[in-house]
């Protein structure tokens, strides 16, 4: 089995307002393995862009990380400064960011951009080194040399995506965590960034954390699958057994608002509204939209437990 590259312990996150605590991330915990695709998946708002910038310590005020701790190889990023941080990111722990439009310098070519994040972590090369190393890494993303000398907005919107990642592995990190990567993107080009990603974590034999909200397209990539709901995370499984043997009645039900061939022009949809993250109901936040639910659940706070070998999850009716 292979040795666990990142374990996120306890890690709570919230949003100061006027209104009161918005409570985006609670109590979170899993672990990633080397090499492993885990997704991350819910509603908007449910907390996953929270997380993975928790992660990367990078939530900025009013937010704040309230407890928790993230173990990136044996050692807890929550207790370095932020020179220490700084350094890690993109050496050790990498992001791709959801717009690669407002992610990039746009008055910088892309070969600058590059050699900005490199020197910026003490590499130190002549000029000709920077343009081979700059010119190695677009085409390890499938991109031709000469986009080094472009400025961003002579690319298209797959091209920046593509440019994004370049920068993210060059420092060879060993987690990249992508946020929404294929967003603004169309169905073809997403398919080919979403190749590019894989080709690129398989070279360096990286480990992924894919956030995403469509479930076809991070359920063909990871190994693993996440869900979250109002800043939790309600069950972590195989992907094949998530889409085959749910565990959580949330996860039942958002597979079944997908497309089927089998149910042509009929579209479900999930009874209700995802509760404000400032003001949750008691007990479990998923209780008032579930169709299962019991006494206990509306009092008693479920927590993950392993509903199967390897398959883990939130709710009181696994106990």
């Amino acid at each position: 089995m292979k040795p666990d590259v990142l374990r996120v312990r306890g890690l709570q996150v919230y949003y100061h307002t006027p209104l009161g605590a918005v409570k985006a991330a609670e109590d979170i915990s899993f672990s990633l393995k080397a090499e492993e695709r885990l997704g991350l998946v819910g509603e908007s708002g449910s907390g996953k862009s929270t997380l993975a910038l928790a992660i990367l310590r990078m939530i900025k005020p009013p937010g704040r990380i309230e407890a928790g701790e993230v173990w990136l190889d044996g050692q807890n990023v929550m207790t370095l400064s932020e020179e220490e941080m700084r350094q890690v990111r993109l050496a050790r722990i990498a992001m791709i960011p959801q717009g690669s439009m407002n992610s990039l310098n746009p008055v910088m070519r892309i070969q600058a951009q590059i050699a900005d994040a490199l020197r910026d972590h003490g590499v130190r090369m002549t000029k000709r080194q920077v343009e081979e190393r700059v010119r190695d890494l677009l085409q390890s993303v499938g991109l031709k040399p000469e986009v080094a000398t472009m400025f961003p907005h002579e690319l298209s919107g797959g091209m920046k995506q593509r440019a994004c990642i370049a920068i993210a592995i060059s420092l060879r990190p060993k987690v990249i965590i992508a946020d929404e990567p294929t967003s603004a993107l169309d169905v073809v080009v997403q398919k080919q960034v979403m190749e590019t990603l894989a080709r690129v974590q398989r070279a360096l034999g990286a480990s992924v954390i894919l956030v995403g909200h469509d479930m076809g397209l991070v359920a063909q990539f990871v190994d693993r699958l996440g869900v979250m709901y109002a800043g939790k995370l309600v069950e972590v499984s195989p992907v094949r057994d998530v889409f085959t043997k749910p565990l959580h009645p949330y996860t039942t039900l958002l597979i079944a608002t997908l497309p089927s061939l089998e149910q042509k022009g009929t579209f479900a949809g999930i009874p209700g509204l995802p509760p404000l993250l400032r003001d949750l109901p008691p007990g479990c936040a998923f209780h008032p939209r579930c169709p299962y639910a019991v006494d206990r659940c509306r009092t008693e706070v479920p927590h993950l437990m392993e509903g199967r070998p390897d398959s883990w999850a939130a709710c009181h009716l696994l106990s």
